[in-house]
């Protein structure tokens, strides 16, 4: 018995320091896609406390959005490499990898050449990055085509990777490197090979979208084969690595170490940033399972771990991308900033980051006399097109304008010049039309009254695939007007973009649209 008091203390003891440990920390977490909508190719870095990220734009100008971040999670649109298109080039803008050295940025990006109309990769340069880039053209010219350029540093030498075509009948796709000037704007090296993809396996579809990066005694390699794009896509991603840069490189036996699911099909094609506390991240590109080619490759986050007995990395959460997963140290909850937008121009002066079609001469439009107005005369049966990246298939936009007797205003689901939706009004009359594989017809025609003047036209998506067409009058019941129209086109999304939503104008050369309104509401 004379122990008990003694036993009694202990457990006191025990139990106090038991409740004065802290709780434990709740886990912060997010839900991909972090950066949502047409977002392929992501390229992204760490300067100092900030993220910056790069996409691809395809056929859209102005070329290459930039987003900006502090926790990876949350990005906030920063604007395009280039408002203005380099000269050399006409489209095909994929691939943009950021790279940032002695205070200086670089982006090395792969575009068609005008003279040729082959893929070549060019550099640009800035030292701040809401001001553009400047141009410095063309910096990997190869036999066929070259795409997907890579940067990294090594021993205080530059070296650029790339994805080489047609190196001779024995070599036809192939990851090459060269070393780089100095100043980052010219080859230098003769190339050398870093992997080629097996014809018998699982990257027979070729291998492309390299992201290297240095740990310990290892380059380490992540890559994408097969089918990049399209609703028949198969891409996958694959790891290398390798104790020199020139190789030789080792692929890893466990390939492919991540692929489709449900939720998010056909991932690839991202670069690796290390976080301040260690950790690595993939930022990369998938398709949603839901909206698929509607919304396009979407910019989605995940995780790798280590082994430290096998010095081989692998995804946290296994080999597909996660729907939900911990966020980096430091971040916060994701913030519910919305992707909706409501502009009056009677009232707003907002600029929204409209894109076009560079196929075409770039649209004249601008904020004049409480209205967007955008310039008519271009000859293309869609008119002169500008549109807004699609973040979710499920969505409703509208916008309002002024009928005029020589001008048609149309709200369009874009997916080229040759492949549109549009439902507009113009000349007392609405019209639903839509241009497929290059033909042009109108699907329904109705009348509006003389006394309408002011007119709201309305597409309801969803998931990116069914669209419900209506019109109204400003102040007045939508439905009390007309009936709506549905249409179901699958055929849109083309195969390495999804279609963008928006404005057009046609009519005579001298004159311009006069929208007061324009909204966009996801569900």
């Amino acid at each position: 018995m004379k122990f008990l008091p003694a036993i009694f203390l202990l457990t006191l003891f025990y139990a106090a320091n038991v409740f004065a440990q802290k709780p434990p920390a709740r886990v912060i977490t997010y839900r991909n896609p972090v950066i949502a909508g047409d977002f392929a190719d992501p390229s992204v870095i760490r300067v100092g406390d900030t993220y910056y990220a790069v996409g691809t734009s395809s056929e859209w100008g102005p070329a290459y959005p930039i987003y900006t971040s502090k926790d990876l999670v949350n990005w906030e649109y920063l604007g395009p490499v280039f408002a203005e298109l380099p000269k050399w080039t006409m489209g095909s803008y994929w691939a943009p990898e950021l790279f940032f050295r002695n205070g200086t940025f670089f982006v090395y990006y792969t575009a068609r050449r005008k003279s040729d109309k082959q893929s070549m990769i060019g550099v640009a340069s800035t030292k701040d990055l809401s001001k553009g880039f400047k141009d410095h053209g063309v910096i990997i010219e190869w036999t066929k085509e070259a795409i997907d350029a890579y940067v990294v540093e090594d021993k205080g030498k530059l070296f650029i990777t790339w994805k080489a075509y047609g190196l001779d009948k024995d070599r036809d796709i192939e990851l090459l490197g060269a070393e780089l000037a100095q100043d980052g704007l010219k080859v230098i090296g003769k190339e050398f090979s870093l992997i080629k993809a097996d014809p018998a396996g699982w990257e027979a579809g070729g291998a492309e979208g390299q992201a290297i990066f240095k740990r310990g005694n290892y380059w380490y390699m992540l890559y994408s084969g097969n089918a990049c794009c399209g609703d028949r896509c198969d891409y996958q991603v694959g790891l290398a690595r390798a104790e020199k840069l020139q190789g030789p490189w080792v692929k890893y036996t466990g390939n492919p170490v991540l692929f489709g699911d449900d939720a998010w099909k056909c991932p690839g094609h991202g670069t690796v940033v290390v976080t301040p506390d260690r950790r690595y991240f993939y930022l990369h590109h998938a398709y949603n399972g839901t909206d698929f080619t509607f919304a396009g490759r979407q910019g989605v986050l995940s995780e790798l771990v280590w082994d430290e007995t096998t010095r081989w990395p692998a995804f946290r959460y296994g080999k597909t991308t996660p729907t939900q997963a911990e966020s980096p140290a430091g971040a916060g909850p994701l913030a519910h900033n919305s992707l909706n937008f409501s502009v009056n121009y009677d009232r707003d002066t907002t600029r929204l980051p409209w894109v076009f079609d560079v196929s075409l001469p770039k649209p004249q439009f601008a904020i004049r006399a409480a209205a967007l107005q955008i310039e008519c005369g271009n000859p293309a049966a869609t008119g002169n097109f500008l549109g807004q990246t699609i973040r979710k298939g499920s969505y409703t936009f509208a916008t309002e304008f002024v009928i005029k007797d020589t001008v048609f205003q149309n709200v369009v689901l874009y997916g080229d010049a040759q492949n549109a939706i549009g439902y507009g009004a113009g000349q007392n009359r609405v019209e639903l039309w839509q241009v497929k594989d290059g033909r042009y017809e109108v699907l329904k025609t109705q009348e509006i009254p003389d006394k309408y003047k002011h007119i709201r036209l309305e597409l309801q998506s969803r998931y990116g695939r069914f669209y419900t067409f209506s019109w109204g009058v400003k102040g007045q019941k939508i439905d009390s007007l007309t009936s709506s129209v549905q249409i179901e086109a699958p055929w849109l999304p083309r195969w390495d973009r999804a279609p963008r939503v928006g404005v057009s104008v046609s009519g005579a050369a001298n004159q311009k649209s006069e929208i007061k309104a324009i909204e966009m509401k996801y569900d």
